[in-house]
């Protein structure tokens, strides 16, 4: 199941189910210095700075995060299952 919704009215979020694992993924469209990104559980926390601005959303993932990642602007969560 492969699934896609907007955060923050401009990102794209995308969730990737494979056999032994999911992937959440999102253009941030930011420099990778800009985007912190803290799990909690099955929530992930992701703070991008804008310069003049600083937005913050939180994601629910399927499970526990095993690895979060920012490169090139896009932030990558991976869930095995």
């Amino acid at each position: 199941m492969n699934s896609t919704q907007s955060i923050g009215g401009e990102s794209l979020l995308r969730r990737y189910e494979y056999e032994d694992r999911w992937v959440v993924a999102a253009d941030l469209g930011v420099d990778d210095d800009d985007v912190s990104v803290d799990t909690v559980g099955s929530t992930a926390i992701v703070v991008v700075d804008h310069g003049d601005d600083v937005s913050e959303a939180e994601l629910d993932l399927p499970d526990t995060a095993d690895a979060a990642s920012v490169t090139n602007g896009v932030l990558t969560i991976e869930v095995e299952k």
